[in-house]
Formats: C-alpha cells, structure tokens, sequence
C-alpha cells in the first residue's frame, strides 16, 4: 500500500460488530473555574475569622475581673465600729478592736503611720503634723490613752465609759471624713418641699 494519497484509512470492522454499537456525541464538558477554588478559600477564611472572634470575645468576657467595689476608709471604719459594739462586753477585745479600727482609719486616711507604732510614738508624729486640726489631735489622744488604760493598765470601764468611748472614735471618723462623704447622706436625703 504505498500511494501518495492522503486518504484516510479505517480498519475494517471485526466480524460480529455492529455500526449501532457507535455512541452519539456528548455535548461539551465544562471545565471548572479557575476562580471557584478562590471563593471556597474566602469562605473558610471568613469562617475562621468568625470562629476566632467569638473565642476571643469570650475568653476575654471570662478574665476581665469585675470592678471592685471601692468602700472608703470613712465607711469601712464606720462598719467596723458598728460590729464592736458587740464586744461591749468585754471591754479589753472591745478597746483593742476600736483601737486597731481608729489606727488603721488614720494610717489609710492620713498616711499616719499608726498601727506599727506605740501611742507615744505615734502621738509625737502627730503633734508634728499639719495634716489633722489640733481638736482632732487631742480628741485622737485622749481616746488612744483611754483605749491603753484598758489594753494594758487592766483598767475595768463601765458601760457607759466604753460607750463614751465608741461615740469619740465615731466623732473623730465623721469630723475628719473627706468633705465629699461628709456630704453624701444630706444629699441622699430628700428635700422637704414646704
């Protein structure tokens, strides 16, 4: 078969075939998108993102602590006072708490060092000191040396003496407040309107 000619040349069907057996064509096959694998990136992406932002909105609603409540040393010495009244009945707890309520009191409010010190030490810095009126040092004292004379003379006060005593530990808090909590309670209470 050497010829020049450019024909096309089939083979000859096998025996037992049929031309039946030839499929009609297919319509055409779609090729993806170059760009599809694209979108389906974004949207994991976004999903991360999402993910990673309520995580992290949580976690941060779990560790931020809750404000703490600041309660001034004017009231916190109030409320201590006011549970002393319960050791009335043995008059050396009872000196020595509303002693240590008053020490602490000065120290937090007039940065006077007063519990680590003895009443003389601690009234020889005070009389010094510009920071609290001159009634307000010999109220201080007075009260210091009668709280000394039951935590360590052994002196046995009356009743009426320790209630004495707790009404000048309230005084001296109340009197040497900051002018702003002095004010308060007045402005909490209403008007009389006439």
């Amino acid at each position: 078969m050497a010829s020049s000619n450019n024909a096309l040349v089939l083979p000859s069907q096998p025996s037992g075939t049929n031309s039946l057996d030839i499929r009609p064509l297919k319509g055409p096959v779609e090729i993806p998108s170059t760009w599809d694998w694209l979108w389906w990136i974004a949207l994991v992406a976004l999903v991360a993102i999402a993910a990673w932002l309520i995580w992290r909105k949580l976690r941060l609603k779990k560790t931020t602590p809750k404000p703490a409540v600041v309660i001034s040393a004017h009231r916190r010495a109030k409320d201590q006072l006011r549970r002393a009244t319960e050791l009335m009945s043995d008059p050396y707890k009872f000196c020595s708490l509303v002693s240590d309520v008053l020490r602490g009191y000065v120290e937090e409010r007039f940065q006077l060092k007063a519990p680590e010190r003895t009443t003389e030490e601690f009234m020889g810095e005070l009389r010094s000191s510009t920071k609290l009126r001159p009634d307000h040092k010999s109220l201080l004292e007075d009260f210091l040396v009668r709280c000394d004379l039951v935590k360590f003379a052994r002196f046995e006060p009356t009743v009426p003496e320790l209630e004495g005593l707790l009404d000048s530990a309230y005084r001296f808090v109340e009197e040497t407040a900051p002018l702003d909590e002095q004010l308060e309670p007045a402005a909490a209470q209403p008007q009389a309107t006439s």
